[in-house]
């Protein structure tokens, strides 16, 4: 039965199997233009940003969900390895890889104040007056608290005043806008280009409960969509049945996100659905960024950068200069006892390790270009212990060989029936490292989450090589003369067996005659 399973097995269709998956994970590296994974903040630097609460008061619970929040932000832009903590009893301190100064301000600083308002009128911007040479001061703006949430009934019956009217006229893009809910708004586009004179706010940003980005069925450009829930369905309905009916550009409402309109929408229908979507020549990185700011709300106190610093990645350089002279001391030592403890064995768990690393190597490339995975030391480290565990799995499958050797089979009958034996110990040891890698995954943060990640990825790589290159290369090698007749050099000779040869060769011919 043995030596039929064994006529029936392919390792070479299986080789060529995994030839071709590694040559499709380069020619997608090749596609994308990326040769090397993304480097976390240790190894190549980034920035890392003091937010301080400006609240008189700030309690433990409020600046905890500030952490929680700004953390879902970066994460979400798939700036991986981020730090988000807290300093103090006020500050929070978030470092991040591969973001620009500007851009990690912005996004951890945003507080997401979506409202949804009537358009009044709307006209081109001006240019701001210069200070010195201006006639006629500015109008002020309405101060006071931030108004109650009118009905949408009252707000659509709002009618804007003389002062309105000459807020819109004088009124500088560069200007913060009155923030009062039951009162009229000036703001302009984010371009700067039109100046918008805006009803009370018909719909809170509150209201709304998820926010997705991509390119909608049968449309060209990129949206994003809104889900409300049951309150802002019910206003949004009313507010776009009542503006459907009326002339421009009172049929209009718009969407304001901190200030700035960012979609000045025409209804062309009631939207009784509880689902909307803001337009506007979005690239893809505008309406990932605006969904991921609206999808985890607005900060539950306010913030302001009191130290912004770039972070050097000197010292994480010489770390992973020393880290890969140890790792590459650790595998040349294992090479060496490989060879010379399993000779001829050797160079198939050298060919191993090789493809693991090339794996490794462009797993990861094509994660940071997917997903963000960004390589630091605590990943390298796991990457590190996971092959390590590759190694492991190669001694457990050699050991067998011998064992099932030393019990009276043939060479070419103990490869398989070992294989047998020893597939179900390697899944279990894998299956282990896999749980633990994943636990630690979802109970960590930082670079720890670096480490568990970096474990899990090798030892699923782990599996591919075993099943896919070390059994079927070392069935391959049993058929040749070399291996099979158990030549000195080749680890499977009967000395190193510890069996006689005219033992060993006396079964094989009887197993032959038979």
């Amino acid at each position: 039965m043995a030596t039929r399973s064994s006529n029936r097995s392919r390792p070479g269709l299986v080789l060529l199997a995994l030839a071709v998956l590694i040559a499709l994970m380069f020619t997608l590296m090749a596609t994308a233009r990326t040769w090397a994974p993304k480097l976390g903040l240790d190894l190549q630097g980034g920035m890392t940003i003091t937010l301080t609460a400006t609240n008189p008061t700030v309690d433990a619970e409020s600046l905890a969900l500030a952490v929680s929040i700004i953390q879902q932000r970066v994460d979400g832009l798939g700036v991986g390895e981020a730090s988000v903590t807290t300093m103090g009893d006020r500050n929070i301190i978030v470092s991040a890889p591969n973001i620009g100064r500007d851009d990690l301000v912005e996004l951890v600083g945003a507080t997401a104040q979506l409202e949804f308002r009537p358009v009044l009128q709307v006209v081109g911007a001006t240019p701001p007056v210069d200070e010195g040479t201006a006639d006629v001061p500015p109008l002020p703006r309405p101060e006071g608290g931030k108004g109650v949430l009118l009905d949408v009934d009252e707000v659509l019956a709002y009618q804007p005043t003389q002062e309105d009217y000459q807020l819109l006229q004088e009124y500088q893009c560069d200007e913060p806008p009155a923030q009062a809910m039951d009162q009229a708004q000036v703001v302009c586009d984010e371009a700067g280009v039109y100046k918008y004179l805006l009803g009370p706010v018909g719909v809170q940003g509150q209201s709304v409960e998820d926010s997705t980005a991509g390119i909608p069925q049968g449309e060209l450009s990129w949206a994003v969509t809104l889900d409300f829930d049951s309150t802002g369905a019910q206003r949004f309905g009313a507010l776009t049945g009542a503006l459907v009916s009326k002339p421009e550009p009172t049929n209009m409402f718009a969407i304001v996100l901190d200030g700035k309109v960012r979609s000045a929408a025409t209804v062309q229908a009631a939207i009784p659905t509880g689902q909307a979507q803001i337009t506007g020549q979005f690239t893809p990185d505008e309406a990932e960024g605006l969904a991921n700011v609206l999808r985890f709300g607005s900060l539950p106190l306010d913030f302001e950068p009191s130290q912004v610093e770039s972070v050097s990645p000197t010292l994480g350089g010489e770390q992973l200069r020393v880290g890969v002279i140890a790792g590459l001391l650790g595998l040349a030592i294992v090479a060496v006892y490989a060879l010379i403890y399993y000779r001829g064995l050797g160079l198939v768990v050298l060919g191993s390790l090789v493809v693991a690393a090339g794996m490794t190597y462009a797993s990861m490339v094509l994660l940071g270009s997917g997903v963000g995975f960004t390589l630091s030391l605590p990943a390298i480290a796991g990457a590190i212990v996971g092959i390590a565990v590759t190694a492991d799995s190669f001694i457990i499958y050699f050991e067998r060989i011998r064992d099932e050797i030393r019990e009276g089979r043939s060479l070419r009958s103990s490869v398989e029936s070992g294989w047998r034996k020893a597939r179900g110990t390697i899944l279990i040891a894998d299956a282990v490292s896999l749980l633990s890698a994943f636990v630690l995954y979802v109970l960590a943060v930082g670079g720890v989450q670096g480490f568990a990640f970096a474990l899990g990825l090798t030892t699923l790589i782990d599996l591919a090589v075993v099943f896919w290159f070390t059994k079927p290369m070392v069935s391959l090698l049993a058929r040749t003369k070399f291996f099979g007749e158990g030549h000195k050099l080749s680890g499977l000779s009967a000395d190193h067996m510890g069996v006689s040869r005219q033992q060993l060769l006396g079964r094989r011919v009887r197993r032959k005659e038979a």
